[in-house]
């Protein structure tokens, strides 16, 4: 027997000893599981491109649905998917602190740009970094950002209109949409002025753009960090490039030096990440500042512009929703003289449920992640069963897209309804049911700015335009099964018209 045999022999023989062990896991915790493949555990579908995660998850969701949660394998890694929302409230509030952590995506010593990241900290480092930040997030904060989104919106809307006489009407909505998003970022976070429409090769946006498109080698780091963190932490594989790391942290630094050298004050939300104290009187480093201010812009970038997409998508399908809309726009704005306020955009009742329909039908993120840091009991998973005790170290998966179109919770799920979230019948916030965000103490610390800026975009956006499907819009719309994030097969195409 010849070396390679030997060794590819050790190697089978290794992996197939490995997923055995693994299997005994749900065996002996008697809870009921997706049968593992070789190596890709249950992604095998994903990996083959036939669907994407998130309805991999919606699919073994409905394939358990007489239990209260589930096994499947990420790969080599077993993992426990909760489907009772009794039970994802009990993860995410009442039992927080033994469900603090994510999932790792990195290591500070080899990306200390991202392992800095809120999202990346973990136990103690993230009540600290949190405790330090949410502060920058209140009501009063919002409205100190408020009109650099109208800003950024208004002179996006100008040069939008523009574009679609020379495109004759039609856009991809993807493209454009990014560039508002980055404009807004780039104003509220780091105090500059873009204009990514006249200036579609302007730097921050360039840079930016490739700091957060999943559809490219981006998702591949994450799957080689994620799930082969021994040969990721060999190889010294970071999420960022070297050049993308290096350009936020100078214009970080150097926007600092210039404000503290200068006596320079902008209400954005890297002033107040200088100005930031925890109870200790402890100030962040330059190091966390940066990271801090990235990271408000990667969570929010594309998330942002992917979330208006699908929802002006799905009001341009259905005008009647777009009417009703713009009835209440041109009521305010008849109201208050066509210079809308915070609260006045802010206590749209009608806007808000456009919006949350939309985060329902397509979240941002299919699903959230928690790890177990000490014992924990979950109830039995069906009647019958006894509780289950898990060990440290368990990752936890709340199927967030699942959830949201299980016709259990949402009558008609696959349909776009805004009428869920008015009246007497509308969803319960704390139901455990409708998660866009995530729920509790580590709930994404931006959703309010990001609903903040949803609002007035279309709020603006809708004041001065109509959208209409065209030729090339898909209806009705399908997500891709060869994409990390939700995103449509086709793309994201209207036609555009200036409003009489």
């Amino acid at each position: 027997m010849d070396l390679l045999t030997i060794i590819l022999t050790v190697l089978a023989s290794g992996l197939a000893y490995y997923f055995c062990k693994k299997k005994n896991i749900f065996d002996r915790l008697d809870i009921p599981y997706d049968p593992p493949k070789p190596i890709f555990g249950s992604m095998f579908p994903c990996v083959l491109k036939n669907m994407n995660i998130f309805q991999l998850a919606q699919k073994l969701y409905n394939d358990h649905s007489e239990a209260k949660y589930f096994g499947m394998y990420e790969f080599g890694t077993p993992l426990i998917v909760i489907r009772d929302p009794e039970i994802i409230k009990s993860i995410t509030i009442k039992n927080v602190d033994l469900f603090l952590d994510h999932q790792g995506f990195t290591n500070e010593e080899i990306d200390p740009l991202f392992g800095k990241f809120l999202f990346s900290l973990k136990g103690n480092n993230w009540r600290e970094m949190r405790n330090i930040l949410s502060p920058l997030f209140t009501s009063s904060k919002m409205k100190t950002m408020f009109n650099m989104i109208v800003e950024s919106t208004v002179n996006f809307t100008d040069a939008l209109l523009e574009k679609s006489k020379k495109k004759n009407d039609i856009i991809n909505l993807k493209d454009v949409f990014t560039r508002l998003s980055a404009d807004t970022m780039a104003s509220c976070a780091f105090g500059i002025k873009i204009d990514s429409m006249n200036d579609p090769e302007n730097i921050f946006y360039v840079v930016g753009r490739k700091a957060s498109d999943f559809e490219g080698i981006l998702s591949l780091k994450f799957l080689l960090i994620r799930n082969l963190k021994f040969i990721s932490r060999l190889f010294g594989v970071t999420i960022f490039s070297d050049s993308v790391n290096r350009f936020f942290s100078d214009v970080t630094c150097l926007n600092i030096r210039a404000r503290k050298e200068k006596g320079i004050i902008r209400q954005d939300f890297l002033q107040m990440m200088i100005e930031a104290k925890d109870k200790n009187n402890r100030q962040m480093s330059d190091e966390e500042i940066t990271a801090g201010a990235f990271g408000f812009l990667f969570a929010g970038l594309d998330t942002v512009s992917t979330a208006l997409c699908f929802i002006i998508h799905e009001i341009a399908a259905n005008q009647d929703f777009q009417k009703r809309l713009q009835k209440d726009i041109d009521l305010v704005l008849e109201n208050c003289n066509g210079e809308p306020s915070y609260n006045e955009i802010n206590e749209m009742p009608y806007l808000e449920a456009v919006i949350k329909e939309g985060l329902r039908l397509y979240p941002p993120g299919g699903f959230v992640d928690r790890v177990c840091t000490g014992k924990f009991e979950l109830p039995p998973v069906s009647p019958g069963k006894n509780p289950v005790c898990i060990e440290p170290g368990m990752p936890i998966w709340i199927p967030i897209f699942a959830l949201h179109r299980d016709p259990n919770y949402y009558k008609n799920p696959e349909e776009f309804d805004p009428e869920r979230f008015l009246g007497d019948n509308k969803i319960n916030m704390n139901s455990g049911t409708f998660l866009p965000f995530g729920m509790g103490p580590r709930i994404c610390i931006g959703y309010r700015f990001a609903i903040l800026e949803i609002k007035v975009m279309l709020f603006n956006l809708l004041t001065r335009c109509n959208f209409k499907p065209c030729s090339k819009t898909r209806i009705p719309l399908k997500v891709k099964k060869d994409s990390l994030i939700l995103l449509p097969e086709g793309g994201f195409w209207l036609k555009v018209e200036a409003r009489k």
